[in-house]
């Protein structure tokens, strides 16, 4: 066995001591010999690495070395998106301060990383969480501050009572908490948010720009929402039915359906709710938005859901025909979307059309129907009718001549509206970065001045969130209590703090010049690097961090700042290692250590049912968590490193089995005993026989498909054809030294440490992380014989082997001598052959 006890720690040694992996900003590198490689950093959990961490690990440092080895300068950084709930609930319960368990948590993953061997230049690690970084997250906000980009409202938001915190929409996962689980309600509070809406037709267009999945982009273009209408104002009209001068907005896709709109619908949050609210039904409002601030956007916009909602006692007026309308408030509509408030159209719309037979209100055609509306609604188009001056029209004709119409009148105009929402930005927690923000009785919100940057977060004897819309930060009044920075006047800091996806929004650039305390990052490391050439994680990510990353890059591209539009030019989304469970005829799941296994079959131990095992998501639960520090401690890093790529393509789940990290484990001991064999000095580009011509022909086949499989990280065959390789070499006595030497080589990407021992025997005293990626000739491609089938009436009836450039006469000739010729042309004719050189030979017999 492979002594990876011993030489393991060798090489982390050494690598460490000898900074290997360090990286500067060496003018000598042309731009296209320069590449920015980077892994999403983790969250450094108390439960450290799982076997999922080092799969998209590995990968980009696999391809990180072998771009070294091509002549590349590579930038290849860690760090760790260190602020977070977590830590804080940890210290709730325990008082030990957020910043202790991170750092401690830290240090572990740290360990657990460089146990793996990855190449990552430590020299630039970040922690979201110090002041030397936050500095430049409070300057960044401050920029979006001053771009008008950042705005305080009153206004409601995804609530977790159990976090006792605002949520982000995209925090909201089929209305539970992501973070905790718990269902998410609403909440009417002061938060700090985002315009990210201002940046949407730009998030939009130039995602055709990255070479990034489609999915994600499809995700990203659906989560933005951009769609062409109208905005309509209706008149609300007063008690005797006249027009007053409060005008009620609403966007619609079909402003060609107006004729249609039989009652209008406000959002239970609506801000003219109030005023349009009658004496006689105020407490029917009121009850009616209570209940709809515990239920989740989820809930609300359920299509199979009872629709619900009440009668606010006012009317508006239809604008195209002047007929009184009914203003309902239901929750199924959003203040999120468009303006709040919709037009009905319950002939043409499912939703609509329910909430109108529940409450009795009027339903009429406006499309011409295959149905009766009356008894269904009909949601296809149609020519319109009962429309006045659009009577007739189809679809598009018709919404241009009622956009003429609208913006003749006055009362309308078109309009692009987006599903994304504004980003509620703030959290009444903690253990975040501070908002430097000043509140002054006399000159209102004013930014903490740059040079007095960082704000740092002040100790505290309780983490415990209030629950009231403020943080925990509020009750310490020598740090809230402040001078205004324009008057100098008593004032008082912000006491929200920014939310966990801050910190990673714009680590990518802090990795160019980490130690610099002037900006956060210096011009000529930001136009040496960027953009990030290779960005590798998960798919989860799709619309938090790629998208939040995605805004504050343009926003300092506005700014000036940095010299792209886009920071990720391309995307790889690493599969999920997932794990095996135990299921029961019911689908319910059997932990793992209750169940046990005889003659290939697996049964529960507690009532002997038979199980089916499937692939499920590793969880605590099922006790199917894979730890790789044991994984390392038994089989070696490199081991687990080859077996992580082994399991299938890069992009696509795969379960974990032990078995075959075991086999990963003896094609390595395999090659360690390959290397103990004599090694010649032989020259492998003069003539060879036999065996040694044979196998260089299996190494050039190998190190144009390595080469070509590492660079497009298709790292799974990559290995097959080194076992192939390995295979073959096992079987000589001795080995040409320059062939033994090209092959650690390629080995050293997937199995570093185990390349650099090999390496350090064949007699070199440096690291080979540097050394040229091995070539190879194509002459030694070139087979001596092929494979010819033997087509006769159409049909395959014999295979035979030849010279590549066989003749034609020759290849007939051996094709007539096959046994397929012989027994299927028995007692035919032979009237044609038709040979196709270096193909096949075509026969036509009667």
């Amino acid at each position: 066995m492979y002594p990876f006890k011993n030489i393991e720690p060798k090489w982390q040694k050494y690598w460490d001591e000898n900074k290997t992996f360090k990286v500067n900003e060496d003018p000598s590198f042309p731009k296209e010999k320069r590449r920015y490689v980077l892994d999403m950093f983790p969250y450094p959990s108390g439960a450290g690495l799982h076997v999922g961490h080092p799969e998209g690990y590995t990968a980009t440092d696999i391809y990180c070395r072998y771009l070294r080895m091509n002549g590349y300068n590579v930038l290849h950084p860690m760090g760790y998106d260190a602020f977070g709930l977590p830590a804080e609930n940890y210290a709730i319960k325990t008082g030990t301060h957020p910043a202790t368990t991170t750092f401690q948590n830290i240090d572990h993953f740290t360990q657990q990383i460089k146990a793996l061997g990855f190449s990552y230049d430590w020299d630039r690690e970040v922690r979201t969480c110090t002041p030397d970084y936050y500095k430049w997250t409070q300057w960044i906000f401050l920029q979006l501050y001053k771009k008008g980009l950042a705005y305080e409202a009153e206004t409601p938001i995804n609530w977790c009572p159990s976090c006792l915190t605002g949520l982000a929409n995209e925090e909201v996962k089929e209305g539970h908490c992501d973070r905790c689980g718990a269902q998410v309600t609403h909440k009417v509070i002061r938060q700090w948010i985002l315009k990210i809406t201002d940046y949407a037709e730009k998030l939009l267009e130039d995602l055709d720009s990255l070479n990034w999945p489609e999915s994600v982009k499809a995700m990203q273009r659906n989560w933005i929402g951009r769609s062409e209408g109208a905005e309509v104002n209706f008149t609300v009209a007063d008690k005797d039915g006249k027009p007053t001068d409060q005008l009620l907005t609403v966007y619609t896709t079909r402003c060609d359906t107006l004729f249609g709109a039989t009652y209008m619908v406000v959002s239970p949050e609506h801000p003219l709710i109030e005023k349009l609210t009658t004496a006689e039904q105020k407490d029917a409002v009121a009850a009616y938005r209570e209940q709809a601030a515990k239920k989740s956007d989820l809930e609300r916009t359920d299509l199979a859901k009872d629709k619900t909602g009440v009668f606010s006692g006012s009317y508006a007026i239809n604008p195209v025909n002047g007929k009184l309308i009914p203003i309902w408030v239901a929750d199924y509509v959003l203040i999120s979307y468009g303006t709040g408030a919709i037009m009905a159209v319950p002939a043409h719309d499912t939703r609509d059309w329910e909430f109108a037979k529940k409450f009795n209100l009027p339903i009429i055609e406006v499309l011409k129907s295959e149905v009766d509306v009356q008894t269904q609604a009909w949601t296809e188009d149609g020519i319109h009718v009962n429309s006045e001056f659009i009577d007739g029209l189809n679809k598009k004709d018709a919404i241009a001549k009622m956009l003429e119409f609208l913006a003749e009148k006055g009362i309308g105009k078109k309009a692009v509206n987006y599903k994304l929402r504004d980003w509620v930005f703030s959290r009444q927690r903690y253990w975040g970065e501070p908002i430097p923000l000043v509140h002054c009785p006399d000159c209102g919100t004013v930014p903490v001045p740059e040079d007095q940057l960082p704000l740092e977060l002040p100790n505290v004897k309780t983490y415990q969130p209030t629950g009231t819309g403020e943080s925990p930060l509020a009750g310490i009044e020598d740090w809230v209590n402040c001078k205004c920075p324009q008057c100098g006047k008593a004032a008082r800091r912000e006491t929200n703090t920014m939310p966990q996806w801050a910190g990673s929004c714009w680590y990518y650039l802090r990795y160019l010049d980490p130690h610099n305390s002037e900006k956060f990052a210096a011009d000529e490391k930001v136009n040496y690097w960027m953009p990030v050439d290779l960005y590798v994680g998960g798919a989860e990510h799709a619309v938090l961090h790629l998208l939040y990353s995605r805004f504050w890059h343009k926003v300092l591209f506005d700014c000036g700042v940095v010299n792209t539009k886009e920071p990720f030019q391309r995307l790889i989304n690493q599969g999920m290692i997932t794990s095996f469970a135990f299921q029961r005829k019911s689908k319910s799941l059997v932990a793992v250590d209750a169940v046990e296994e005889k003659d290939g079959k697996y049964f529960a131990k507690d009532d002997g049912e038979e199980l089916e095992r499937v692939v499920a998501k590793m969880s605590k639960s099922l006790k199917n968590v894979v730890n790789p520090d044991e994984m390392i401690q038994t089989y070696g890093a490199d081991s687990v490193r080859m077996y992580e790529m082994f399991m299938g393509p890069l992009t696509v789940s795969k379960p974990w089995n032990t078995q075959g990290l075991i086999g990963i484990n003896r094609f390595l001991d395999k090659i360690w005993n390959v290397s103990e064999k004599p090694m010649a000095d032989i020259d492998i580009t003069g003539k060879l026989d036999g065996a040694l011509a044979a196998l260089r022909k299996t190494y050039a086949k190998t190190v144009k498909k390595v080469t070509a499989d590492t660079n497009n990280l298709d790292f799974n065959v990559a290995i097959s054809q080194m076992m192939i390789f390995i295979n073959e070499a096992a079987k000589l006595d001795t080995l040409p030294k320059a062939m033994w030497e090209g092959f650690v080589l390629m080995l050293s990407p997937y199995a570093p440490h185990l390349g650099e021992e090999l390496w350090e025997k064949l007699g070199h005293t440096k690291t080979n992380a540097y050394e040229p990626w091995p070539t190879f000739d194509e002459k030694y491609l070139v087979e001596d014989t092929k494979e010819y089938p033997v087509m006769i009436n159409g049909k395959l009836r014999a295979k035979f082997q030849a010279a590549p450039d066989a003749d034609n006469a020759t290849l007939e000739a051996m094709a007539k001598e096959t046994e397929g010729f012989k027994k299927f042309t028995e007692g035919l004719t032979v009237a044609k052959i038709i040979v196709v050189p270096g193909k096949l030979v075509n026969i036509v017999a009667k």
